[in-house]
């Protein structure tokens, strides 16, 4: 059993490991983006896009949190750097589609497939009771994000 100190102690560590954590993702996304020739807006768009499509442009907008007017910006921005195009459905042409291209879908997995790879083997390492654990911290450390963020935004 831990001492009191001891549990101080690991909860400081946890919690300066989760803020190197948010960091060191903060700078894989600044790469990305600056690889990809893109802004930061852009690249969320993109990791939007990549686990989503193909989406209504309403529901992208909705889930980056732009506005409609900047939404609009980001995605001609997009378009004209050939990575996501707006497809008009066959059954409701006002329904209009947004998707990543082949060249956005490469250049996402040349970024982030070895990410992936990677996140996989080490998560291969811890049991079942672990991963349950790990993904309880992750699912709760989100809607924290998300409840900030809504309050920042207030």
């Amino acid at each position: 059993m831990l001492s009191n100190e001891d549990r101080a102690a690991l909860l400081q560590a946890v919690t300066e490991a989760v803020v190197e954590l948010q960091n060191a993702t903060d700078a894989v996304d600044e790469a990305a983006a600056a690889r990809l020739g893109v802004n930061r807006t852009d690249l969320r768009c993109l990791g939007i896009l990549s686990a989503h499509a193909p989406i209504t442009a309403g529901e992208l907008a909705a889930a980056t949190g732009l506005t409609p007017g900047a939404f609009t910006i980001a995605l001609d921005r997009l378009e004209r750097a050939g990575y996501t195009r707006r497809v008009r459905q066959a059954v409701d042409r006002r329904r209009v589609l947004v998707e990543p291209t082949p060249k956005a879908r490469r250049a996402i997995a040349e970024i982030w497939d070895p990410i992936g790879q990677e996140a996989q083997a080490e998560l291969a390492a811890y049991t079942t009771t672990e991963l349950r654990l790990l993904h309880d911290f992750l699912q709760r450390g989100i809607e924290l994000q998300r409840r900030h963020t809504a309050r920042i935004r207030r």
